[in-house]
């Protein structure tokens, strides 16, 4: 009897790293990336299900999907890629993604090199209002909308 609640407890249930929970996503990236977990095949970490199905499950657009999937994969948490189906008349149309779930610490390590990346910034800039003061002249910050 134990070992059946074992093996039932591997089908209705997903593990979802902690580690998830500090990458500060926001909530609707969450959910798909739980749900995306929930469905993969836990032997080639693939899925592969339509941006409808995934709306429909979380109650939310399919829009709203599109967007959060591309910021997954900013995040590095995912990546995508696009499938082909053969119509009954033999014409290729396009299908669903194939979502790759991706090492969590991928993601990390790329959210930690983003935020070094931003302090870095942020202390040079620092840095460049200090001498300009010592100068006497005026400092403007570079708005990233300007270019050099």
């Amino acid at each position: 009897m134990m070992g059946n609640q074992k093996r039932d407890v591997k089908k209705y249930f997903f593990m979802l790293p902690n580690a998830v929970f500090e990458l500060g996503l926001h909530v609707y990236e969450l959910a798909i990336y739980a749900y995306l977990l929930r469905i993969e095949d836990r032997t080639t970490y693939q899925c592969i299900v339509s941006y409808p199905t995934i709306a429909d499950k979380l109650g939310i657009s399919v829009n709203t999907v599109a967007k959060y999937v591309g910021q997954l994969e900013e995040h590095g948490l995912i990546t995508t890629e696009r499938t082909d189906v053969i119509t009954r008349d033999g014409l290729k149309r396009n299908g669903c993604l194939r979502y790759t779930i991706l090492p969590i610490q991928n993601a990390i390590a790329l959210y930690h090199a983003r935020q070094l990346s931003a302090l870095e910034q942020a202390a040079a800039q620092q840095q460049a209002q200090q001498q300009a003061e010592k100068s006497g002249v005026e400092f403007i910050p570079s708005d990233k909308a300007q270019s050099a």
